[in-house]
């Protein structure tokens, strides 16, 4: 089927919801992805930041298939060996309270709402400009963005939007207020960090009113950043946290995890979903996470990222480069046009997240020679731009 007639088929059948390149994708391995044609392309975006561990990892291809021989769905009205080796494994590696399991980001930051809700009744939540939390009505009400929310109001009342600031953060909790939600990059709007001072003023600021301070690391966990969670790196530590994207390998798979002192505040009836933690995606998961919580892999992510980021500095073209490990963006002239170009004419997968801002979020098992090439490719198309 070519892509024009996959094409007539989304316009007569497929809701208008995404703006897709003219590529079609048939295979992919590690960092590299073809189309329908043969030609290879270097992926730069991972999918969105899912696969951390490449396309088609050898050991999350193995676990899917053992498991789907086996067991592929149960609820959770039952117990499978999978969700329960799972949540032992993310409480483990972070907050050391317990975990609930759905099948995305966004619901996960719902579960994280409903969660400081309970524990703290008709209370507010604090959110910041240029945060992304999802498009369901709660994780879309934390989301302040005029062109997001806009369409869809009246949003889900109780969410209090202050400016990515120490000062007006602790200025907006008080007693009333359930919970603060924050990324500590955010990376919808063009990988942006919070200040270190910022997530101290809202974990003093929380602690002072008995609020939970929740960490949206959807996006930025599973080593993204250079450590497993990309909380580690800030000396500032959560109540909750939430997990997708990459955790699952590739297989769509969402977490809310918490500390001990949110550990018990659900109780059955509170919450739940019917596919979530299933035997397949949590066993994905599970050879996921023996790949990604890898110490020598989590350096070389630092590393990398280091190096990704000094040689756009050195781009004629590129500006305020920034990010944290391999979550990396520059500012440049019609980013759009740029990440167009780049595909169909360098054969290179990059992300335009604004009219000026490109985003990279390669595979973290990406090479030093490929993130030179990846370099080399940029840099022609800036050439190109500035000749």
């Amino acid at each position: 089927m070519s892509l024009a007639e996959l094409q007539a088929i989304e316009a007569a059948h497929v809701i208008p919801s995404y703006a897709r390149m003219p590529v079609e994708l048939v295979r992919g391995a590690g960092t590299r992805v073809w189309d329908a044609d043969g030609n290879e392309y270097l992926d730069l975006l991972s999918g969105i930041s899912v696969l951390n561990v490449g396309h088609c990892h050898p050991a999350v291809v193995e676990a899917v298939r053992a498991q789907a021989g086996v067991l592929t769905h149960a609820t959770n009205l039952f117990y499978t060996a999978p969700a329960m080796r799972l949540a032992q494994r993310l409480a483990e590696s972070s907050l050391g309270g317990k975990v609930f399991f759905c099948n995305s980001g966004a619901e996960a930051n719902e579960a994280a709402l409903k969660l400081v809700r309970k524990a703290k009744p008709g209370g507010e939540v604090v959110v910041v400009h240029g945060a992304f939390h999802g498009r369901t009505y709660g994780a879309l009400s934390a989301t302040p963005q005029e062109s997001k929310q806009a369409p869809f109001a009246p949003l889900v009342p109780g969410f209090v939007v202050v400016a990515p600031e120490a000062a007006a953060l602790e200025a907006a909790v008080h007693e009333g207020t359930a919970a603060v939600l924050l990324e500590p990059i955010q990376s919808e709007t063009g990988i942006h960090p919070l200040p270190d001072e910022l997530l101290r003023a809202a974990r003093a600021a929380c602690d002072r009113v008995g609020a939970a301070l929740v960490f949206d690391e959807v996006a930025t966990g599973m080593g993204r950043t250079g450590t497993l969670w990309a909380y580690e790196q800030t000396g500032v530590v959560p109540d909750a946290l939430t997990s997708a994207k990459a955790l699952g390998g590739g297989l769509p798979i969402g977490a809310l995890v918490t500390g001990e002192r949110l550990a018990d505040v659900f109780q059955p009836g509170d919450h739940g979903s019917t596919f979530a933690g299933g035997p397949l995606v949590a066993g994905a998961a599970l050879a996921a996470f023996d790949v990604l919580s890898d110490p020598g892999l989590l350096a070389s992510v630092r590393e990398l990222g280091e190096r990704l980021r000094e040689g756009l500095r050195a781009l004629p073209g590129a500006s305020e480069v920034r990010g944290r490990g391999l979550m990396v963006a520059f500012d440049t002239d019609d980013a759009p046009a740029l990440v167009r170009r780049a595909l169909l004419d360098e054969r290179l997968i990059l992300n335009a997240t604004g009219p000026s801002t490109v985003r990279m979020l390669p595979p973290l098992i990406v090479t030093a020679a490929e993130i030179d090439d990846a370099l080399a490719r940029i840099g022609r198309l800036l050439a190109a731009v500035t000749a």
